[in-house]
């Protein structure tokens, strides 16, 4: 199952775009979850706390994991996310902070060392960028998780950079991203 993990709040989106087209070349089967519409909520004190005795008692089954479970269960995983302050939408953040579950997405050696759970060979990260893209606090936060944390082996970045700045042709620019995929 490839999950498509969307957080781009805008219809128009030029990172929702390239993402599409790249499933399209993934195979048109996919799960899509659309942050924007989700209801996720930050994991408050209240939350925390059951959430704490949940994974303690080893009892993953209250709908809180739903999303964890989706996640670790993926053979791939798509996330469209635009470059916003040098990051991503707030929403991703607020998705993988419910996602990460330890004894689904990840547990930890007697030393401490993490160790992942997550089937995906292969996590895309699709996102484009008014301006000239650093990848330092997105792309490179969520390729880090991936592959150290939640065992992702493979984390690709499909970037489309440069598309408000005068003098470039920004559909040309995503043209040529989707033709390169």
């Amino acid at each position: 199952m490839i999950l498509y993990i969307n957080s781009c709040p805008r219809s128009e989106s030029r990172t929702d775009r390239i993402a599409r087209a790249l499933l399209k070349k993934l195979g048109n089967e996919y799960t899509e979850l659309y942050l924007p519409e989700n209801g996720l909520q930050p994991l408050n004190e209240e939350r925390l706390e059951k959430r704490t005795g949940l994974i303690e008692k080893g009892d993953y089954s209250d709908k809180m994991f739903d999303l964890a479970k989706q996640f670790a269960k993926a053979d791939k995983i798509v996330i469209s996310a635009p470059y916003w302050d040098s990051s991503f939408p707030s929403l991703l953040k607020l998705y993988i902070e419910n996602i990460y579950v330890t004894g689904i997405v990840s547990e930890y050696a007697p030393d401490g060392s993490p160790h992942g759970l997550c089937r995906a060979e292969e996590l895309f990260y699709v996102t484009t960028a008014g301006g000239p893209y650093v990848p330092d606090y997105s792309f490179g936060y969520i390729k880090e998780l991936a592959q150290t944390f939640m065992g992702i082996p493979k984390a690709t970045l499909i970037k489309a950079e440069m598309l408000d700045v005068e003098g470039f042709d920004a559909e040309q620019i995503v043209k040529t991203t989707i033709d390169k995929l």
